[in-house]
């Protein structure tokens, strides 16, 4: 549960430097190298720490040096890397002008955290996917029973299909 503070933390570090790059148009420059050495850091950290420092141990071993380099034991947070490229397709297209910055805190999250995309992605482009979230939904019966349908279909399709090619 903890990997959910660096979800959080990309998140707001990228929220506060959306706001703070239209607030300040003579420091956006500023503010995205923020959100990209922020967002850079965090996943450098929990994905490349560890086969960085091997090797640097690996190299001293070579020439009989042993430093006593530290390898961590980090678990790789899952979707770290969508999520993060996520997040800084928005401060990069505030940057760019491709859009405004958000004031709704919540759709920002949601664009950053949307599961679907975290373990599989694409990433998309805060200026494509940002505008659906906003976009206001009406649920209706006959999606409710469209997507029921479909849940079964789709039950089925694995319970009598695919369980029985495995």
């Amino acid at each position: 549960p903890w990997f959910c503070l660096l979800i959080g933390f990309s998140t707001i570090l990228d929220y506060f430097c959306g706001l703070a790059m239209e607030r300040s148009p003579s420091r956006k420059r500023s503010f995205l190298v923020l959100s990209i050495a922020g967002n850079l850091a965090l996943l450098g950290t929990f994905k490349y720490f560890n086969f960085f420092m091997e090797n640097f141990r690996d190299v001293l071993g070579v020439f009989g040096l042993d430093a006593g380099v530290p390898v961590m034991q980090i678990l790789l947070p899952v979707g770290i890397s969508f999520y993060t490229f996520q997040s800084l397709s928005y401060t990069i297209d505030i940057h760019a002008g491709r859009i405004v910055a958000r004031r709704n805190f919540v759709d920002f999250a949601v664009f950053v955290s949307l599961f679907t995309q975290l373990v599989a992605g694409p990433i998309e482009r805060a200026s494509r996917l940002l505008p659906q979230i906003e976009k206001d939904r009406h649920l209706t019966m006959a999606q409710i029973e469209s997507g029921v349908g479909l849940i079964v279909w789709g039950y089925v399709k694995k319970l009598f299909i695919a369980d029985q090619v495995v």
